[in-house]
This record gives C-alpha cells, structure tokens and sequence, in this order.
C-alpha cells in the first residue's frame, strides 16, 4: 500500500513538472515582440525626423507623374537610388526587364473653344497618342457611336472635325461623403470570409464575368472607332468619362507598340465641357475649338527596370523579406495616391530601419515595380526571373529563400490591417504583431484577398504576398487614375503611420524564428485551347 502511495505521488510529480515545462515551451507564434526595437521605430517615425512627406513631394512636386518608360520616370529613379545609396543600402540598382514598348509624354496643352463664346476646355491627352503638330483651329461634330453599325453614317464626313462620340454625361448630385475612413462595422464586415455566391461587400467578390465581358467589348468597340476616325483624318477625338466637379480620369487611348495601327489625337474632356459642347451642338450652334497639344514618343529604349535595394541580413542574411510597390502612375496627376504614396511609404520604412541601427537576420529587399498600370508587368517579369513560371510552375532556388512580401498600393488613407490572401496559418502571427498598433488604428485582419496589385504576382508562385487594409478616403471615387491625384490628398499623420507600421512587420519577418508559413502551391493554369503542349 505505501508503494503505491508513493508510486501516486511520484506520478503527480512528474505530472507537476511536465505541466511546467511545457508551460515554458513556446510556438514561433508566441514568441515574445521586440517591444524596445518597436519603441525605436515609432520614434524615428513618427516624430520630426520622419522624411515620408519629403520623399512623397518629390516624387509627385517635382518628377511629377511616372509613366512607364517616360523620361520622368527615369529621373525619378534617379532621385530614389541617391537616396538608397545616402542611407547606404546595398545593391542598390536598376534592373531590366522588357520588352514593356515606347514611352510617351504631354508636353504642352492646349484647348479652348473661340466660338460662339471664348472658354478654356479642361483635359488632358489620352496616353500614347499623337498630338496636333502645332496649332489646329477646327469645327466640333457631334457623332455619337454606341455600337460598330454606328460609324457607316459618318464615313467620309469628318475629315478635319473634332469629334464627340461618347453620350451626354449625366450630373449627379452627391449626397454621401466622397472621402471617408473605415468604421468598425466596416472592417468587420471585411474580416468576415466571403463565401461564394454571397453579395459583394467590402473588397468582396470581383467583377462578374458579364461586367468583364462588356468591358471587353467595349475596349474592343474604342480601338474600332479610333481606327476609323484615324482613317477618316479627324483632327481630335473628344471624349469624357464618369468624372465630376473638374474631376478627368485619364488613361490611354494609344498603344505602347510602335507596330500597332495609328490613332488620332485622343483627349479627355471634363464632363461639364464636354456637357456644354454637346448641348450646344445638339441645338445646330457651331463649336469653333483652337488647340495646341505637344506629345512625345520615345523609342530609344524599349525595356523598362525595377528598382531594387537591400539591408543584408546577419545570421539568416540568404533568406529574405521584401516590401514595395509600384512606382509608375498614369499622367494627368502627379500619382500622389497611386502610387506615390507606397512608394514613399516603402522608401520611409527602409530609411527608418537604417537610421534606428536595428539588427535583422533575413536580408530585407526593396521591390519598387514599374509596368503595374499596364498589369503588373514589373512584378511579373521579376517574379518569374527571381522565383518562378506561374504559367508553369517551374521554381528557381530564391522562392524557398523568400519568407513574406509586404505591399502599400490603396491610396494615403492609414493602414486599418492586413489581407491574409486566404493564408489561415499566418493569422496568430500577425494578430500578435498588430498588438503594439491597435492605438493607431490597426486593429483587423481579413482573411479574404484585395484587388489587382503587386503583391498577387507572389502569390500566383505560392509566395507569401500582404496588402495592407488601408482606409479609402478619396481613393476610389476622386484621386484614382485622376487629375486630382496630386500631393494634396495625402494626409501626413497617415502616411508617417503606415511607414512605421510597415517598418515594423518588415523588421519582425526579418527576426522571426522561421520563414512566415505558406498556402500550398497553386496548380499551373490549363494550357489555352490549340495551345502546343
């Protein structure tokens, strides 16, 4: 009986003790934050050594918009390997990729109507169109083309006109906020996983295939009337979009491929001019339109490059963190909001990295892509020279080497959390991260996916790819692709907070115990029908 009694206790014991130890066993996921390297960033960041808005001035002030291939994208790279190279990165360099085609810049624009009463017409030059050689004075014609059929009434009448095909827009009053900030319901409703079939909600399921299929046909019914009109020898084609209150969304009209057809001067109209022009020509009054509209291709160089920069890592220095985004924007702006403001974000997280003196074991590699409005061409091509084939899913050696890629590409609204991008295992590492900035308002994470940015051409190779949740402000309805997307919609107080908050996660992959857990890999797409095998 007393063996017993003390085989029971010896037991309890063991039991005693085993209870303690694994109590002091952690998960990677438990592994205790570096508050102090945490404290350090803020304090680079958010104070009066912060630097975000002096980088995001000189990208939109000074270089201005940064088409692909345009000579102001060019210099702006410039300026930002000076400065990769001031904060002593390493490896800092252009590099290669292509072919992307010939770039293209407005160099002067002009366009007022001089009859029946004297305005200046606010537009701007469609991307990769010609301009007029010079001062052209010429009659407007109101030719409206819904549908191909349309053209076969106009053909042979209207040589030397500037032409008006799109419909009369329709003014609308506004009667919601056009800037705002997510509200709690907001990001709940976004950390909720959509299920297929259920209504769109925030960042929800995508374009229906129909809403794809008539943006299709009419891209391809655009690049019809603007063969005929070329043919026809027009001298300008107007048009105008969905924009509102001097607001021009503004995109290309012309190919980057010198072996493409020709197309004429294509411009985009505020709708409150085009409005008075139609109207006006709707009642037989004559429109008499003087312009002067310079633009420039570039065919000297058809590649374009990525910019890239590294901190090297200590112990674990072949393995790697990246973060970027695109650096290009389209033209009628400054691409303050798209995407200056990533860009800027990206730069102000490596500068404070460097200035903090904190180690990191991983390398840290910065990716700011080039091609990202014309379908993350720079991403893609670096993907698959780095990586891998998401066509095939052939794998290089560097994919097992990547542990996260971390991406800034919604607008200068503050980071409110991250997409997961359907990556379950990752969630309790970033909840934990998240901690040290719920009191700036980081508070969610949404296992759901956003739309078409840079860090999607990681993910379709089964890397780690994040975007953070950021709030939309103007984004959507007044900045995006737009003449108001200028350096006066960033707000200061939200980019110094993405930058540390970006610094942060990018210093914790860096030092974490193992590489950030992956998705399986993707299956390579089925080959195309009559495709070789």
């Amino acid at each position: 009986m007393r063996r017993l009694k003390t085989s029971v206790v010896a037991l309890a014991i063991l039991l005693v003790l085993g209870s303690a130890l694994a109590a002091q066993v952690q998960t990677p996921a438990q592994t205790p934050l570096d508050l102090d390297a945490i404290y350090k960033i803020k304090a680079e960041g958010l104070g009066q050594q912060s630097r975000v808005m002096e980088i995001t001035s000189y990208l939109t002030d000074v270089y201005g918009p940064r088409l692909t291939n345009s000579p102001n994208i060019k210099a702006a790279a410039q300026y930002v390997l000076q400065k990769l190279q001031e904060w002593k990165l390493a490896n800092a360099h252009l590099e290669p990729w292509g072919p992307f085609g010939r770039g293209w810049s407005n160099e002067r624009f002009s366009v007022n109507v001089i009859s029946p009463r004297p305005f200046p017409v606010l537009g701007y030059a469609q991307a990769w169109t010609p301009g007029t050689n010079g001062p052209v004075t010429a009659e407007a014609l109101l030719a409206p083309i819904e549908k191909e059929s349309d053209m076969e009434q106009y053909r042979g009448k209207l040589k030397g006109k500037i032409v008006l095909t799109a419909a009369l827009p329709q003014g609308q009053a506004r009667s919601t906020p056009e800037s705002r900030r997510y509200t709690d319901t907001d990001l709940s409703e976004l950390s909720v996983e959509p299920i297929p079939g259920m209504r769109a909600g925030l960042s929800g399921p995508g374009p229906t295939p129909e809403l794809m299929a008539r943006f299709r046909a009419q891209r391809e019914l655009n690049n019809k009337i603007a063969r005929f009109l070329h043919e026809e020898g027009v001298a300008a084609w107007f048009d105008t979009g969905r924009g509102d209150y001097g607001t021009v969304f503004v995109s290309a009209g012309g190919s980057r491929d010198p072996k493409d057809p020709p197309v004429p001067t294509c411009i985009s109209i505020s709708s409150e001019h085009y409005g008075r022009m139609y109207r006006m020509l709707e009642k037989k009054v004559p429109v008499r339109i003087e312009m002067n509209i310079e633009n420039r291709f570039y065919d000297d160089e058809l590649n374009s490059f990525n910019i890239v920069g590294e901190i090297p890592g200590t112990d674990k220095a072949n393995e790697l963190v990246m973060l970027g985004a695109h650096f290009d924007s389209w033209h009628a702006g400054t691409g303050a909001t798209d995407n200056g403001a990533g860009s800027a974000v990206m730069l102000e997280a490596l500068r404070i990295l460097k200035a903090s003196g904190l180690k990191m074991r991983r390398t840290v590699r910065l990716g700011l892509w080039t091609g990202e409005e014309q379908g993350l061409l720079g991403s893609k091509a670096y993907i698959k020279e780095h990586f891998g084939d998401p066509q095939t899913m052939h794998l290089k050696p560097e994919h097992d080497r990547l542990s996260a890629y971390f991406n800034v590409d919604n607008g200068g609204g503050k980071i409110r959390g991250i997409y997961l991008q359907g990556n379950e295992a990752v969630a309790p590492i970033f909840e934990r991260w998240m901690q040290p900035f719920k009191g700036l308002g980081m508070t969610t994470e949404a296992i759901r996916n956003t739309g078409g940015t840079d860090h999607l051409s990681y993910d379709a190779v089964g890397l780690p790819g994040f975007q953070f949740i950021q709030d939309p402000m103007d984004y959507d309805t007044r900045t995006h692709h737009s003449n108001m997307d200028v350096y006066e919609r960033i707000q200061e107080p939200d980019m110094k907070q993405m930058s540390v908050i970006v610094a942060s996660f990018v210093y914790l992959a860096a030092n974490y115990p193992e590489k950030l857990p992956r998705k399986p890999l993707p299956q390579p797409p089925p080959p195309a029908p009559g495709a070789r095998p």
